[in-house]
């Protein structure tokens, strides 16, 4: 399976475009709302302590759609990764 769009018919590289272009206007769209659901798990950990990673997954697992449980997974990792840098 080839991944290069030249080789796609011209219908299915328009509807490959199209795709992105609705999940690019729905990142912008929801990107706020992500870094604060991120925010919100992220605030949690020192309540819940060694339950704080089971909770977060139980809480994306609940997340719809998926695409918006997907952006807060990647915020919370990135958020994680910025304040463990900074130990």
């Amino acid at each position: 399976m080839s991944f290069n769009l030249a080789n796609r018919s011209f219908e299915e590289r328009a509807q490959i475009e199209a795709q992105k272009a609705r999940l690019f206007e729905y990142w912008q769209g929801n990107l706020g709302k992500a870094k604060g659901e991120a925010g919100r798990l992220i605030s949690e950990k020192s309540r819940r302590k060694g339950k704080w990673a089971e909770w977060v997954r139980a809480e994306l697992d609940s997340m719809t759609p998926a695409e918006f449980a997907s952006m807060v997974r990647s915020e919370v990792n990135k958020m994680m990764a910025a304040s463990n840098a900074g130990r």
